[in-house]
């Protein structure tokens, strides 16, 4: 079996993160969503509330399942018999990162790591400018699934109160 992690934070998932997770599906027989769970920092969203909205979002793929983790994410995946990240890019910029983080990862287990470039209509997206548009009163409707825009529009209305 073909197994393989898309890794991260997610806060919240957007479309394109979604993009990029039903296009692992197509490739790999399990794609385990790995949401990062770190105490020490400020998210918008909690860990469990990340991991339901992407429950909801990956429901289309009956092969993709979500899960947490802390600590390094190469033991997430020997412990779970992942080798395969499945990492989406949208810039040079990004690249960089990228690069050095797989051998970093190849070089502490035998995880090897995929880029996907990003849709072209998803190559400007980050779920940290979705936050600071929505934050401002922007339309973001566009960018995240439906049920996700309702939960970050509830948030952020109950921040202000």
């Amino acid at each position: 079996m073909r197994r393989a992690a898309c890794p991260g934070s997610f806060d919240p998932v957007t479309n394109g993160h979604i993009d990029i997770i039903g296009r692992a599906a197509s490739l790999f027989d399990e794609v385990v969503v790995a949401v990062g769970v770190n105490a020490s920092k400020n998210r918008l969203f909690s860990a469990e509330e990340r991991m339901d909205m992407l429950r909801e979002a990956v429901s289309p793929w009956p092969n993709v399942k979500v899960d947490g983790f802390s600590g390094l994410l190469t033991d997430f995946c020997s412990e779970r018999g992942i080798g395969v990240l499945v990492k989406g890019l949208r810039a040079v910029s990004d690249f960089d990162y990228e690069l050095q983080m797989a051998q970093m990862n190849s070089s502490l287990a035998p995880v090897e790591t995929v880029f996907v470039p990003t849709s072209p209509e998803y190559s400007f997206l980050a779920s940290s400018l979705v936050k600071e548009v929505a934050t401002f009163g922007g339309d973001v409707s566009r960018l995240v699934p439906p049920h996700v825009l309702s939960r970050l529009t509830e948030r952020l209305a109950s921040r202000e109160r």
